[in-house]
């Protein structure tokens, strides 16, 4: 299983809100680019980047600060937030981004996931929001009809070949992660899963190690020390 450290980005600053509140948000970093390097010194070879303003807005506000990220610590980078065109995916692309996450526009956009799967093809993932049951849209802010497992099933037959699903109510919350959640999908699924929210102890990256998972998101838990990221890389393997 593959440890994806995460940044969330704010205003070029590496942030982190509470189950998705813009209102709770803490400020970690004001240089990114030091974090992702800091990850690759502990043996990360993969990075999780959210453009938070741009899953509010549908701009690419931090756009620059991704890329940066990308050429200065040479990780394979996967970016969501506010990716809803194919001229957005890509510009992400061409400027070296190796994965993008659809998320709202999944669920609106009826035929734009297979547009992009069709042209993009494995580099497409689709960002997963579940709250209370079903899929969550526009930076978490509102809720959708669309049922969390049928919607990844839907995904899962357009061709998409990863999911990052998120538990929201578990996210930056430092209360442990879904395992019901990712055991269930791991059994109904046959694609890459990638789990996030709440993964804030090394036993919880060993519980999603033992589903066979492809990977794993950490994101407060490293940066309050809660995890050793080191030791969360070694543990994943």
């Amino acid at each position: 299983m593959l440890i994806f450290p995460a940044i969330d980005l704010y205003s070029a600053q590496a942030v982190r809100l509470y189950k998705g509140d813009y209102n709770q948000k803490t400020v970690y970093s004001d240089n990114p680019v030091s974090v992702a390097l800091d990850f690759k010194n502990c043996g990360a070879t993969h990075i999780h980047l959210v453009d938070l303003e741009g899953a509010k807005t549908g701009e690419t506000k931090n756009f620059d600060t991704i890329v940066k990220i990308k050429k200065e610590s040479g990780l394979f980078c996967e970016v969501g937030g506010g990716i809803r065109s194919l001229d957005v995916i890509d510009k992400y692309i061409g400027a070296g981004i190796d994965r993008v996450i659809l998320g709202t526009a999944a669920v609106q956009q009826k035929g734009f996931v297979e547009q992009a799967v069709k042209k993009f093809g494995d580099k497409i993932a689709v960002g997963i929001d579940i709250k209370d049951g079903f899929v969550a849209i526009k930076g978490w802010t509102e809720k959708s009809e669309f049922d969390a497992f049928e919607f990844c099933e839907e995904m899962q037959n357009c061709g998409v070949r990863t999911i990052i699903c998120t538990d929201i109510s578990k996210d930056g919350a430092m209360v442990g992660t879904n395992r019901e959640l990712y055991k269930t999908l791991s059994q109904k699924l046959n694609i890459q899963i990638i789990a996030s929210g709440g993964v804030s102890t090394i036993d919880d990256v060993k519980a999603l190690r033992k589903l066979n998972l492809y990977g794993a998101i950490i994101g407060k838990a490293y940066y309050t020390k809660a995890i050793d990221l080191s030791d969360a890389i070694e543990v994943a393997k």
